[in-house]
């Protein structure tokens, strides 16, 4: 019977991008726990995520977000055009309406005048009587003396423009779901790049960089953009059109009254152009301080039991608060300077509404409008401020979108990892010999790591490398996987120089088992299955049987269909350590790296990983950083680095018997013990 069900469920990879290199970054672990838990003056650059500056290129960030668009350039017309015909009829309607407003009017006042004399024998006799104010708007009246209200026109007009608003509205909800789906297609394609850009990036930025303020660039920024995109674009485009509408219906309703109105224009936009400039700022700093609390929660749910054990809960917690209150000050501020706009928009389409209003009254009283274009206009005046207001708050919610587009577009154009070259391939079966010439790097120009380094690893060897923390024996490991460059020499594996071969060729004849065992979302078979995607059922169980996880594995309720939880928490350390050296098996690597591979097991577990890394040793070319030197006695050759350089290298009896730093770092693990060989004993007895 298959070991296994049949369906395998995708495995879906939650380990921070970061940890994909062998180590924690610069200085490898040394300063970890300082950096982790000491606030300093560069927590703004190195928690915070970026510089604290303001969105300082607002046009060129709002230009490129525009462009994002361009790809979906027909539907942006199809959008542009049903807002067009929207606004349009929204703007004639109150017309219409004015003109129904007249036909009302006219009957109230036709069915007070005798019938049989005529409109005009009727305002003459106003005249005659000292009346031409009444007389004048009489005139303006399309009434027949003697008659009531035409309801047949009336019902015309009021369906006339119920059909207008209803169409309108049509227009509004076809522009909503063709840029709704518009919208959606940009950020997919945005969440592509940054995605795709996650992949082309160095290890270096990741080192430099809190994780939590790189998450919120791609998620919180990102989806800060759609939402600007989404209600800001159609509704700007909209407000835009209706006060360009309204104005001109204004003018053709009355020039005096219009010119009352666009008193607002001016002081509106001085006010929003003021208040706009301070948000975008505000805004800027809001997700800014977003990012930096987002690091924070992250280092601290990442790092809860490190905290605990050290007892810095107050500590993290004073970070916490600490940045909680600048993201407090920040939104606040923003907030406030943002919600002012509405307010003084308000204040000002007041002003000009009730001048109107008086003014209005007056040219109605002395015949000047009829009552249906007052009414009408004053419906404009109100229409007026709507958008105007509209476009206020929209510009607040752009400001916005543009400064996270200006964090997203910073994330994006960051220096890349050098392109692939892929000048040479290396054969279908490689030997595993790696030579390092000359070979220097730094993490940062000022602070060389490594210098003129140089040594051979004969294929099928074990090279051990030992020293003490902050040496670089991370670092060595990293170079050979090209999860940074060089600042000089070369590493040739069998006779061909790494820089010449693309990234994914060189890694896919490197196996690696790190010190923090990362499985993923998936089951069981699926983690081991992750070394190698052509793997048949048949090799992941030989992997899983050599490596002794068939061993635990069968006794679990589900077997290799296990689920392997978010935190991995339903296995043990051991286990899970055991899953990644099934995993690097299965890959049947030709080069293999074991960075600290035991270091977080028991003795007892100790024994089975170690069994299970000598099967997976076998004929290969390792590489194996270890602090336990028990590990590593049977290596074929030790490298003993102290500063980037290796001291003293051969075999662990030669390099006992020189009494040098090798000696001193074993004899310093085995204390107690009368002679080196009685350590050695020791030791044995550990590894039988």
């Amino acid at each position: 019977m298959s070991p296994r069900k049949r369906d395998s469920t995708a495995v879906e990879e939650t380990a921070p991008a970061s940890t994909v290199a062998a180590g924690a970054g610069p200085g490898d672990d040394d300063d970890f726990l300082e950096e982790e838990f000491t606030p300093s003056e560069a927590d703004g650059d190195m928690f915070g995520g970026m510089p604290a500056k303001k969105a300082e290129h607002f046009w060129p960030s709002a230009k490129r977000l525009m462009g994002l668009l361009k790809p979906e350039a027909l539907g942006i017309y199809a959008v542009v055009g049903l807002v067009v015909v929207s606004a349009v009829l929204n703007v004639i309607a109150p017309k219409i309406l004015g003109q129904a407003m007249d036909v009302i009017f006219a009957g109230v006042v036709g069915k007070q005048l005798p019938a049989g004399a005529s409109k005009e024998q009727f305002v003459a006799g106003l005249r005659q009587q000292g009346q031409d104010n009444f007389a004048d708007m009489v005139s303006r009246m399309e009434l027949v003396p003697g008659t009531g209200i035409n309801f047949d026109k009336l019902t015309t007009l009021i369906a006339i423009v119920l059909l207008m608003y209803f169409v309108a509205n049509i227009f509004m909800w076809l522009q909503g779901y063709v840029l709704n789906r518009i919208v959606m297609k940009v950020i997919r394609r945005l969440r592509d790049d940054t995605e795709n850009k996650l992949n082309r990036l160095p290890l270096n930025y990741f080192d430099t960089r809190q994780r939590g303020d790189v998450l919120s660039r791609v998620t919180n920024d990102v989806d800060n953009i759609q939402q600007a995109l989404q209600q800001a674009f159609a509704q700007l485009v909209n407000s835009v059109l209706t006060v360009l509408g309204i104005v001109i219906m204004m003018f053709i309703v009355s020039w005096q009254l219009a010119l009352i109105a666009l008193i607002a224009l001016p002081l509106s936009g001085v006010a929003a152009g003021l208040i706009g400039a301070r948000s975008q700022k505000l805004f800027a700093a809001q997700w800014k301080n977003t990012g930096s609390l987002n690091g924070q929660i992250e280092e601290s749910f990442s790092g809860h039991d490190l905290v605990r054990v050290f007892g810095r809960d107050a500590d993290m917690l004073a970070r916490f608060e600490e940045r909680n209150e600048a993201l407090y000050k920040a939104s606040f501020g923003a907030q406030f300077v943002s919600g002012i706009i509405f307010p003084v928009m308000q204040f000002v389409s007041y002003l000009s509404y009730v001048g109107i209003a008086v003014v209005g009254g007056l040219r109605v009283a002395s015949g000047a409008m009829s009552l249906g274009d007052a009414t009408a206009f004053i419906q404009y005046s109100r229409e007026f401020t709507q958008p105007l207001g509209q476009m206020a708050g929209m510009a607040n919610m752009l400001q916005s979108g543009v400064a996270s587009s200006e964090r997203v577009f910073e994330f994006l154009d960051a220096d890349e990892q050098d392109a692939e070259t892929a000048i040479e391939h290396l054969p279908a079966k490689t030997d595993g010999h790696v030579d390092f010439r000359n070979v220097t790097f730094s993490y940062t120009p000022d602070k060389p790591l490594i210098e003129n380094l140089s040594f051979t690893a004969e294929p099928g060897n074990t090279v051990a490398i030992v020293g003490p923390t902050g040496a670089g024996k991370t670092t060595l490991v990293n170079l050979v996987m090209r999860f940074y460059e060089l600042n000089s020499g070369s590493i040739m594996l069998d006779g061909v120089d790494v820089t010449h071969l693309s990234r994914s060729e060189l890694r896919s004849k490197v196996g690696m088992v790190l010190q923090d065992a990362w499985l993923f979302g998936g089951s069981i078979y699926d983690n081991i299955r992750y070394g190698n995607l052509n793997a048949t059922e048949d090799q992941v169980i030989a992997a899983a049987k050599a490596t002794f996880v068939d061993r635990f594995v069968r006794a679990l309720p589900e077997g290799y269909d296990t689920v392997i939880d978010e935190e991995g928490n339903n296995v043990s350390a051991g286990e899970k350590q055991l899953i990644t050296i099934a995993r690097a098996f299965v890959a049947n690597p030709s080069l293999l790296i074991l960075d600290e591979a035991t270091s977080s097991v028991d003795t007892r577990t100790e024994l089975l990983v170690q069994k299970a890394m000598a099967a997976l040793r076998s004929d290969r070319t390792s590489f194996v950083i270890a602090h336990r030197l028990s590990t590593i006695r049977d290596a074929d050759t030790i490298l003993v680095m102290e500063n980037g350089q290796i001291v003293e290298q051969g075999n662990h009896q030669v390099l006992l018997a020189a009494g040098g730093a090798y000696h001193r770092l074993y004899m310093s693990q085995f204390a107690g013990a009368d002679a080196g060989e009685t350590a050695v004993d020791d030791s044995t007895a550990v590894r039988s």
